[in-house]
């Protein structure tokens, strides 16, 4: 499935890479969004303590239980690595937010067998797909 709502209809706990602990910024209205929704949302980032209320993971590798999705925050120079992660954490989908595109991190997810978004956002994905 690589349907952008299809894969946020199917994910539960969605890791959040590089959210921020400041209002301003759109990975911290982003996650503030889909905790609302209801998803499980961790924040990845090793540089903070908790976003929201949610302790930190410094990297995917140390979230402990299964991650449907990688939300990633990050500019593109960046992804490759996170794509790797995500493989090697088990998540079952990699997602780039708006304005993010990197064919090495599609690469290394589609080989990887997981599905891939890049260059949209989450909450209005979710938000246009609860309208129709």
């Amino acid at each position: 499935m690589n349907d952008a709502f299809g894969i946020l209809r199917e994910a539960r706990t969605i890791a959040v890479v590089g959210a921020s602990p400041r209002p301003e910024r759109e990975s911290h209205g982003v996650m503030r969004y889909l905790l609302i929704q209801g998803y499980r949302c961790i924040p990845v980032r090793p540089d903070c303590d908790e976003v929201l209320g949610i302790p930190c993971a410094p990297t995917l590798l140390d979230i402990d239980e299964p991650i449907d999705l990688v939300d990633v925050f990050r500019r593109p120079e960046y992804c490759a690595a996170h794509a790797r992660e995500a493989v090697a954490a088990g998540a079952k989908a990699l997602w780039l937010q708006l304005g993010i595109v990197s064919a090495e991190a599609r690469a290394i997810a589609e080989e990887a067998g997981l599905d891939y978004v890049e260059n949209a956002c989450t909450a209005v994905v979710h938000a246009r797909g609860l309208r129709v």
